[in-house]
């Protein structure tokens, strides 16, 4: 348990049962098929799709990944609850998954930031280096054997198993922009790293920040390196970003996508600071001696072992993220033969 953060909530809701976070915000909690077995939804009251007052209307904030027991359980929540728009925070099918059937089953409309919505559609579609093709081969020039390549070319393009479908139209949001929902005012906050135009929402009077996966409380999001943006450097953009939650009061209740909701964001913000910086230290004494591929150097950043295809993708992002961080910073240097890349130590 963290020490330095205060859980209001002892569980999570089971699925199909709202749970009250403050006041006009409701919890919901969907199952995954993954390691990481769940996600946060949240309702916020809001007015009718005229502009009136309605007791039963509510905003949901992301949907869920597609899976027969998660339309069951949003049934439940919906047997008394009218949806008036779905906001996104980003394109990850845990997040856009149910979007379009939600739009179909109840009309909400999909409102998400461009660069999500146009990230979904490229994935989804297999458009030129957002290909698993492309993936694999950016993956093999990284050090990444052909047993692991192989099962994941027999996954092949899993996107579309959590996001079936994508609304054709949606109302776009932009940074630091005031959204109002219901008898509230909503600031937006882009945040970059773990996708390219994430939104986080936070509410000044309630002192509420829906932070979808920027600030999670037990673990770090994942920050990667895709083939689109081979030399990128995510991780700063992540770090960058998370630093602006510094802005808002200490006792602003957090609402993340996983875990449950916390206090003590400043707190939460330097342990991930710490977090990474012991990941830089770690890859940096680990390539003193020679160079070593993200693909070898996954055990150095990895405690526990990576034990599917799914894993084995966010893995091997986020071990190049760290490293293409190094070397923007000028403590890793890029070495690039025989059509691999590795990275040594400028520090040796």
């Amino acid at each position: 348990m963290n020490s330095l953060l205060n859980f209001p909530h002892a569980e999570s809701p089971v699925p199909g049962v709202a749970v009250t976070v403050a006041p006009g915000v409701e919890w919901l909690c969907m199952p995954l098929p993954f390691a990481l077995n769940h996600i946060n939804l949240w309702l916020v009251a809001d007015h009718d799709r005229a502009g009136e007052a309605a007791g039963d209307c509510f905003a949901a904030i992301d949907t869920g990944y597609t899976q027969d027991v998660v339309k069951q359980a949003w049934r439940q929540v919906l047997a008394n609850r009218r949806l008036t728009r779905c906001i996104v925070t980003h394109y990850h099918p845990d997040h856009l998954g149910l979007a379009a059937w939600l739009e179909q089953e109840t009309g909400a409309r999909l409102w998400m930031s461009q660069g999500e919505y146009l990230s979904a559609q490229m994935v989804a579609g297999q458009v030129a280096a957002y290909s698993t093709a492309a993936m694999l081969a950016f993956f093999r020039q990284h050090g990444l054997d052909e047993a692991r390549i192989g099962e994941l070319d027999r996954r092949g393009n899993s996107y579309q198993s959590g996001v079936p479908a994508i609304p054709a139209s949606y109302q776009r949001l932009f940074a630091g922009q005031v959204l109002p929902i219901g008898a509230h005012d909503w600031r937006t906050i882009v945040g970059y790293g773990h996708a390219p135009e994430h939104m986080s929402l936070y509410c000044e009077d309630l002192h509420v920040l829906i932070s979808g996966d920027m600030l999670l409380p037990r673990i770090s999001t994942n920050v990667a390196v895709w083939a689109t943006n081979p030399r990128d450097n995510p991780l700063k953009w992540f770090l960058d970003s998370i630093d602006a939650f510094r802005s808002l009061p200490e006792d602003t209740l957090v609402l993340p996508s996983h875990g449950r909701p916390f206090r003590g964001l400043h707190a939460r913000v330097e342990q991930l600071h710490a977090h990474h910086a012991e990941r830089f230290r770690l890859l940096i004494d680990a390539c003193q001696d020679r160079p070593y591929s993200a693909a070898e150097l996954i055990p150095v950043l990895f405690e526990r072992p990576i034990p599917d295809p799914h894993q084995t993708m966010f893995a091997m992002g986020e071990a190049i993220a760290h490293l293409n961080y190094l070397e923007h910073a000028g403590k890793m240097r890029r070495v690039d033969e025989d059509g691999k890349t590795r990275y040594s130590s400028c520090l040796a």
